[in-house]
């Protein structure tokens, strides 16, 4: 068994999600869902919770690996920049818990998943469900960006290990 914890990174939403996987790597999830932030806080107490759930996710759930999405490009700077700043608490989080970390493009989770890079949200959700042998679709889509990001963690991690 292996478990992994999936991690799309955003300020005001970061989804989450713990997957193990069989000998078979066959997805089984354990847990996701969606560490959200006030809008009226600052952006230091957003990055402080972020962080803190972080470790609490990690030390609740012990995975093995962790996946996150690389932030390659934003068509708002604003935006790119809150992203990067979540990433880089989860970064920490994840370092300071010396989990081994798997990054990669969101064109690599998409293809992983549904087979199309260029895959759309709903896509995503109905490839995890069909994946993960799950009653409903998972949602919000970031929760299930996260799922889909601890399966391509698995690839990655097992060719590795192969």
């Amino acid at each position: 068994m292996l478990r992994i914890i999936g991690i799309d990174p955003g300020l005001a939403t970061t989804g989450w999600s713990v997957v193990e996987f069989d000998d078979d790597s066959k997805p089984h999830v354990i847990d996701y869902g969606c560490i959200t932030t006030k809008k009226g806080l600052t952006v230091s107490e957003r990055l402080c919770e972020i962080y803190q759930d972080v470790l609490e996710l990690v030390k609740k759930y012990k995975p093995e690996y962790a996946g996150m999405e690389t932030l390659l490009f934003y068509n708002n700077q604003k935006t790119a920049i809150s992203v990067g700043e979540a990433r880089g608490v989860v970064l920490l989080a994840l370092e300071q818990s010396n989990l081994p970390l798997s990054e990669m493009t969101p064109l690599q989770v998409k293809s992983t998943v549904t087979g199309y890079g260029k895959a759309n949200k709903k896509q995503v959700q109905e490839a995890v469900k069909m994946l993960c042998s799950m009653d409903e679709l998972p949602k919000p889509d970031d929760a299930a960006d996260a799922i889909a990001i601890a399966i391509t963690t698995e690839v990655l991690v097992r060719r590795n290990i192969e």
